[in-house]
């Protein structure tokens, strides 16, 4: 498909462009001795197979796989469900929304090409999880379940009540046909299920983390079946791989901005990174960035009785409708954010502005200008005007978003990523606070364990004292 065409302009991080809180050459420069180590860190992990996602756009067989479970997909189904949360969720759904008509699931079965229309249960709210049931044929609808863990209790849930409904309204022999799993290669709860009933199954490899894989078959398959092509994407991220496979800051664009990002926070008070697409289909692409950026980096270090809590807090915001809503915040409320924007110079449809109201001479200037014109720029502007204001912000712009592009994009944040936890000195990928909540929930909906009978105990104190200040 040709190259990545994506400029990355950080030149509003800089202080030459927003004064005293933007980063000196000498700051960026400063760090380069500590990047030469984190570099040879990271490409020692990746040799020794301890860190994964580097090496997911280079599986050519996984890809013919995938590809075939999806062509018998589109075959039988005209509904597909993704039931998963978090990196589960939230990669499936970005490549989704990025690579797919604006409103897929609208369109009549030809408009789709014969592709199914794609849906997400990633909440176990039950109005959603029963609305979604009661509103789709099940006899021509296909589940993927993914749990890495293959213990997750939101998506375990879920898919308990949906195997539920489809054995007893079909028979247990059906179940092979409508689910598929996604999970642990060896072990855990779904796989044990997979075994039994014989569902078909695609591995998450035991060295990717949820959050990293949207280049396996987390993100791949639901994105075949889309009709997104799969190639092109990890075509997209391994040429990323190998624009950011240099040690040097200043020519690595991954470690650049995790570098900007990082100096942002810890040197000048910027602990909000804010992405902002200025486009719908990148919208969910901010979401997607939001788990990966605060649950890499946020983290709690103890060393002897002194507690430091680490990490940037990821905002989502979208262009421009939260020039409606956030943007007065970021222009005259605190400076302690850094904004990055996504934009696109190319719109996949035009969508001009008639000339209808011709006596109103105000509107003149917006008539038989198109829309994607008036979105871009608005970007500009805001851009220009927190520049203006001494508020850094750097900006992605792809010639056009396609399936090539957003490979390299995604796989460019999570190189960013993991480069960044080693200029914070944290482990990218572990996430105990999480897991502290996971038994929690597994505590309160009853399990039984030694651990959880001491947790419960403390639970009951805990409600009892909630229960003395009340208000409403």
């Amino acid at each position: 498909m040709g190259s990545t065409n994506i400029s990355y302009n950080y030149n509003n991080a800089m202080a030459r462009m927003v004064g005293k809180d933007g980063i000196a050459e000498t700051e960026l420069s400063g760090l380069q001795k500590r990047a030469l180590a984190i570099h040879k860190d990271l490409q020692k992990k990746r040799e020794e197979k301890i860190i994964g996602f580097f090496d997911l756009p280079y599986d050519n067989l996984l890809v013919q796989a995938i590809m075939a479970i999806a062509n018998d997909i589109k075959r039988n189904f005209e509904n597909f469900v993704v039931i998963g949360i978090g990196g589960s969720s939230l990669g499936p759904a970005c490549l989704q929304r990025a690579l797919n008509h604006s409103f897929h699931n609208f369109l009549s079965s030809q408009g789709r090409r014969g592709r199914p229309r794609m849906f997400f249960l990633d909440n176990p709210d039950p109005d959603s999880v029963k609305g979604l049931m009661e509103a789709l044929d099940l006899r021509t609808t296909g589940f993927n379940v993914i749990s890495k863990s293959g213990g997750t209790a939101e998506t375990l849930a879920i898919f308990m009540h949906i195997y539920n409904v489809v054995q007893r309204r079909f028979s247990k022999t059906a179940l092979s046909k409508h689910f598929i799993v996604t999970t642990n290669p060896d072990r855990g709860y779904l796989r044990e299920v997979a075994v039994a009933d014989k569902l078909k199954t695609l591995p998450i490899p035991e060295n990717v983390g949820g959050r990293f894989s949207v280049f396996s078959p987390v993100g791949l398959l639901p994105a075949a079946v889309a009709g997104i092509n799969i190639k092109n994407l990890l075509s997209g991220a391994a040429e990323m791989d190998q624009k950011c496979s240099k040690p040097e800051i200043m020519s690595n664009p991954a470690y650049l901005n995790a570098a900007i990002h990082y100096l942002a926070d810890t040197k000048k008070g910027k602990r909000i990174s804010v992405m902002m697409p200025y486009s719908d289909a990148l919208k969910d692409v901010a979401f997607w960035y939001r788990q990966l950026w605060a649950e890499s980096l946020g983290k709690k270090m103890e060393k002897g009785k002194t507690v430091k809590h680490i990490g940037q807090t990821p905002v989502a915001a979208l262009g421009a409708v939260d020039q409606h809503s956030q943007i007065q915040l970021y222009m005259d409320g605190p400076n302690d954010k850094i904004v990055t924007f996504l934009c696109t110079k190319k719109f996949r449809k035009e969508c001009k502005v008639p000339r209808v109201f011709s006596s109103i001479e105000a509107l003149d200037h917006l008539a038989n200008q198109d829309l994607g014109t008036l979105l871009s720029n608005e970007y500009l502007a805001t851009e220009y005007a927190l520049t203006q204001n001494g508020r850094p912000n750097v900006s992605f712009t792809m010639e056009e978003i396609n399936d090539f592009n957003m490979g390299a994009l995604l796989y460019l944040f999570e190189v960013q990523t993991a480069f960044a936890a080693g200029l914070y000195k944290v482990n990218a990928f572990d996430q105990p606070g999480v897991e502290q909540g996971k038994n929690a929930t597994h505590t309160l909906m009853g399990r039984k364990s030694k651990e959880d009978r001491a947790r419960m105990k403390q639970f009951k104190a805990y409600i009892k004292e909630r229960k003395k200040y009340k208000c409403l």
